[in-house]
């Protein structure tokens, strides 16, 4: 296999998806609105010390309650889907399959959904991304109780299907189960915050609940893909799938596949993982987070990897970088973030290279994220969006790497825009502007996003004072992507 080159010359089909990623807990904020019940993240999140920078997800992007200024921001950006996930807690308060379904989250995420289709952008939908109403977990231990959770996740998803399928063909049932069952249940350090360490929490075994816990995911995903094929699929066309989190492994370092990010726990084996080769070099740039480095080469071989084995469509739902201290930047250097135009670059070269070069069946690209969000038990120290968020305010800015991924996939997409529909189109103002070229992006001024920036987007120009902002995070290496495969 060569190595990544970005002079592929044919393009991707006019049916590839691409777009930007976000979940519901890291963008919505509004978690005592209209009717929406906690999660566990909502007080995981509230208890000192469980996230770096003692914050929640309370308010996050204030997305819940700025959806038609997103909505403009994403159409300006021209994306032809948007990834998103429903919150439980926001539809069935208490989660139950007894419980009342909250009439008023079911319209907002409606509005959502018909606000992106209007405006030709497909919704591709993940039920669950690790927002577990705290009311199950509290009934009766949520996850850790398959009788139980496997009956209240199926009716929550039937709830889903009946309210939004007519309008929704791209369905995923579950974000990461690795994720919720080693660091919720584990490592304890993702909510709910179980393990056997108990300086670090009250309750857990991280020998025996992440097993229990993993079950009960797998068994939660059949039994909804088992639903939508046998009462849903055949009237509303749509697929569905799961998320699975992808390490990759390069042959430079001859580690095994399965490795993961490594850690020192019972579960996952005293691995030790490593970025550096065997002459004292690193495979790429280092990241800010401990798990994430630049390397497009293992990408595509990871690609590559995946189609071999299991010959089946690749759906890649999140992929992306968080740039190393770009939390402590001013805003007009934070959007000038040329490793993000970097990385972006080697990925979208290998991913083109593995589509039309070694003949793998990708079907869509959704880099992480749209927005700078609630990154978890970073809280909002760790940056990932190609718009820059400032927290104070919640004005957006457009960063160079959404200007590239534009002008990248206007380049090597056979329609790489947003279609609308043919009513709305008679409306439309074009296509966003992004006319700067992929080799300009990376040093471009910050002022180089106004083009792309609608009313209610801040921009920086006529002498505005940028806020300053300015947090330590971790800072390691590792690469990651996701993939979600459908039948």
């Amino acid at each position: 296999m060569s190595t990544v080159t970005a002079d592929t010359k044919r393009k991707l089909p006019a049916d590839f998806l691409w777009g930007f990623a976000t979940a519901a807990f890291q963008i919505e904020g509004s978690t005592s609105t209209d009717g929406r019940g906690p999660s566990i993240w909502d007080g995981f999140s509230r208890i000192p010390g469980k996230t770096l920078d003692g914050r929640n997800g309370d308010v996050a992007t204030d997305s819940y309650r700025l959806l038609h200024s997103d909505l403009d921001l994403l159409e300006q950006y021209g994306i032809k889907a948007y990834r998103f996930s429903i919150s439980w807690s926001r539809v069935i308060p208490n989660g139950g399959r007894d419980d009342p379904v909250n009439e008023k989250g079911v319209r907002w995420y409606n509005e959502l959904i018909d606000g992106l289709l209007a405006r030709g952008i497909t919704p591709f939908v993940t039920l669950y991304h690790w927002d577990l109403p705290q009311a199950l977990h509290d009934r009766y231990g949520g996850w850790l109780n398959k009788e139980e959770i496997v009956k209240d996740y199926t009716n929550y998803a039937k709830v889903c299907f009946e309210a939004f399928g007519d309008r929704v063909q791209h369905w995923l049932t579950i974000n990461e189960p690795w994720c919720v069952a080693i660091l919720g249940y584990g490592r304890g350090v993702f909510a709910p915050g179980r393990s056997s360490d108990r300086e670090r929490s009250e309750g857990g075994d991280s020998a025996t609940e992440p097993w229990v816990v993993g079950h009960s995911l797998i068994l939660a995903h059949a039994y909804a893909v088992k639903l939508y094929r046998e009462q849903f699929k055949s009237a509303q066309g749509g697929h569905i799938g799961i998320t699975i989190f992808v390490s990759d492994v390069t042959d430079e370092l001859s580690l095994p596949l399965n490795v993961g990010a490594g850690g020192d726990d019972e579960f996952q084996g005293n691995v030790d993982y490593t970025f550096t080769r065997p002459d004292g070099t690193q495979l790429g740039t280092q990241a800010h987070c401990a798990w994430l480095q630049d390397y497009p080469d293992g990408f595509r071989q990871l690609l590559n990897y995946l189609w071999k084995k299991y010959k089946t469509p690749i759906f890649v739902t999140e992929n992306g970088f968080a740039v190393k201290g770009e939390n402590d930047l001013p805003i007009e250097q934070a959007l000038i973030d040329t490793d993000r135009v970097s990385y972006f670059r080697g990925t979208t070269a290998a991913l083109l290279a593995a589509v039309n070069e070694d003949g793998v069946d990708v079907r869509s690209y959704f880099p992480w994220s749209f927005l700078d969000n609630f990154e978890w038990a970073d809280g909002y120290l760790t940056r990932f969006g190609v718009t820059y968020v400032d927290y104070e305010t919640q004005k957006r800015y457009p960063k160079a790497s959404a200007k590239f991924l534009i002008e990248w996939f206007k380049n090597n997409h056979e329609q790489p825009f947003a279609q609308k529909p043919a009513k709305e189109a008679a409306n439309a103002n074009g296509l966003p502007k992004a006319s700067t070229s992929s080799s300009e992006v990376s040093t471009a001024k910050a002022s180089a996003s106004d083009d792309l920036a609608p009313d209610s987007v801040a921009t920086l120009k006529k002498g505005a004072e940028p806020k300053k902002t300015g947090f330590v995070a971790v800072i390691a290496r590792f690469f990651s992507a996701l993939f979600a495969f459908f039948k």
